[in-house]
């Protein structure tokens, strides 16, 4: 049975921009993935665990962000398991329910320094690690260390080489609020987007 490739990158994508395109692209190529999923996340844990999530645009918005954004990449495709799902959004269960459907693929999962060191808070974590193989976004260059709490546990892990980028969601929020040039940091399809449905206070 062939093995497929699967890249899966999940996030609140509030909205989305250049710099998770960037990053979509590196592992793509970097890792040889066959296909990349964006999995906007329905209502996602951390976020309401520490109270940030309150002011997420709507499932519907973010999704139709992330279609915008990966519109003409063939290997790119965006996946609303998890807005669909009830309640919280974890990434083990999608990956559970992904590997009882497809057995046949490899899944790599993608996320920066910053979740790679706080894993060990997520559910399940030890059963994530079985089963997927860790893709940690690092700027070109830079030392990744595992975290004290995943030292001893065997992991598969590659690291993702990446540009520096200085774009955030909270700067463009920030921007759209103030009416300034977005385009930039998300370009024109999201930008127009979000001014269409005034979304995050545009003006």
């Amino acid at each position: 049975m062939a093995v497929t490739r699967v890249g899966l990158f999940g996030g609140s994508f509030d909205p989305v921009h250049l710099a998770h395109l960037g990053l979509a692209r590196c592992a793509l190529q970097q890792l040889g993935l066959d296909r990349l999923l964006w999995l906007p996340a329905g209502r996602p844990w951390q976020k309401l665990q520490d109270g940030t999530g309150r002011g997420l645009a709507s499932p519907e918005h973010r999704r139709a962000m992330v279609e915008l954004m990966v519109a003409g990449e063939p290997r790119f495709a965006v996946d609303d398991s998890e807005l669909e799902r009830d309640g919280a959004s974890y990434t083990i269960d999608t990956v559970r329910a992904r590997l009882a459907t497809r057995p046949d693929e490899h899944l790599f999962l993608l996320i920066g320094q910053d979740q790679y060191a706080r894993l060990h808070t997520w559910r399940d974590w030890p059963a994530l690690l079985e089963r997927v193989t860790l893709a940690v976004a690092a700027r070109a260059g830079a030392a990744v260390q595992a975290p004290p709490e995943l030292a001893g546990r065997p992991h598969r892990i590659e690291i993702i080489a990446m540009p520096p980028s200085g774009i955030s969601s909270t700067q463009v929020r920030d921007l759209a609020s103030r009416g300034e040039d977005i385009r930039p940091m998300v370009g024109d399809a999201v930008a127009g987007y979000i001014a269409r449905h005034r979304l995050y206070g545009a003006l």
